[in-house]
């Protein structure tokens, strides 16, 4: 499979060339930079020296037609939207990271993303890829958007608790507490990500009307047949990778452990990339980032407050791996018929 990355000099960018180039069912063939065209991708990538003597490449249409069958496109949101419709005319397969084709709605750009959308032609035409919730759908797609990196973690979280109707969740009163290393910020630095200000840090940088929460209550609302209400609050912590959601669900009745044991196991019951951690000993008794670095795993646990018919569901994912690159190549493993773990199955770094 002939693979190429649009937008790659960016951190995801980048995690989709180190997997891309070790993953045995493809063959890197483009990688393009606007500001770097010419260069060598270990002088934006140092991690690729001595693993790849490829050079960025401008854009062109006309050769990526010629050399790739699918294309990543790693690029900031408003950007994907205008070459993927030309990208779907030539007839490339399309996995997009950006938040341009997330949405089924046109309409909640306009309130999440302040314009209104330019392509809902193409628009219709993406699947929103969480693949442990809808591979067969993803199976059959050309065109994939990959989700935001503390939507996906959330969803995974969640989603099992909203499938099963029994709990009884009080659907409108979703809270998602998201903390998210400084890669989340992408590599372009500001004064809030330089190191003196971005250092030691648990800054709420987005308390309420985070992006991410429609992406959330999009696809609850499918696994629950039901309109759902998603309050998200966005911290940046003193971590380069990393994602921990802590959600918070309220129910009628606090169900029994063992019930929701049962949930998660069915909801996830052959997905290699999630594991359920909820431990009695050890310093790891629920999910955390450190333990998932370098990684496709999302690490999913959770604890019951019968005081309050409260379960506190967590998801943690490398954000630029499940949240993002890894997600990306798992859903193309499934477009092309590869077996989803194709390039992926690493166990996470430990210690970092």
């Amino acid at each position: 499979m002939r693979v190429a990355v649009v937008g790659a000099s960016g951190y995801v960018g980048g995690e989709l060339l180190r997997l891309l180039l070790q993953h045995p069912g493809v063959e890197l063939t483009a990688a393009t930079s606007k500001g770097h065209a010419g260069e060598y991708l270990f002088r934006v990538h140092p991690n690729l020296r001595g693993v790849s003597e490829m050079k960025f490449a401008s854009y062109n249409l006309a050769k990526l037609t010629n050399i790739a069958d699918i294309v990543f496109t790693a690029l900031p949101h408003g950007e994907s939207v205008k070459l993927i419709p030309s990208l779907t005319k030539a007839g490339l397969r399309i996995v997009d990271m950006s938040a341009d084709f997330r949405l089924r709605d046109a309409s909640n750009y306009k309130m999440w993303y302040g314009y209104d959308h330019p392509a809902t032609d193409v628009l219709e035409k993406f699947v929103y890829a969480v693949p442990e919730l809808n591979r067969d759908r993803i199976r059959l797609a050309r065109f994939a958007a990959s989700p935001g990196c503390m939507a996906i973690t959330s969803i995974l979280a969640l989603a099992p608790l909203l499938e099963d109707r029994s709990f009884g969740v009080d659907s409108d009163h979703i809270v998602v507490d998201a903390k998210v290393g400084s890669s989340g910020s992408g590599g372009k630095a500001s004064l809030s990500t330089h190191f003196s200000e971005r250092y030691n840090v648990v800054r709420p940088y987005k308390p309420a009307g985070h992006r991410h929460s429609a992406e959330i209550e999009q696809v609850l609302a499918e696994v629950s047949g039901a309109p759902v209400k998603v309050s998200m609050s966005a911290h940046a912590v003193n971590m380069v990778r990393g994602i921990l959601s802590t959600c918070h669900v309220f129910m009628d009745k606090v169900p029994e452990a063992v019930d929701l044991w049962k949930a998660y196991r069915r909801a996830y019951r052959g997905s290699y990339f999630v594991r359920l951690v909820r431990d009695k000993d050890g310093p790891f008794r629920l999910p955390d980032p450190k333990t998932v670095i370098g990684s496709n795993f999302c690490d999913i646990g959770f604890e019951l407050e019968e005081r309050t018919h409260r379960v506190v569901a967590l998801g943690a994912t490398d954000n630029l791996i499940k949240g993002a690159a890894g997600n990306a190549i798992q859903t193309m493993n499934l477009m092309c018929g590869l077996d989803e773990k194709e390039g992926l199955a690493y166990a996470p770094l430990h210690p970092v």
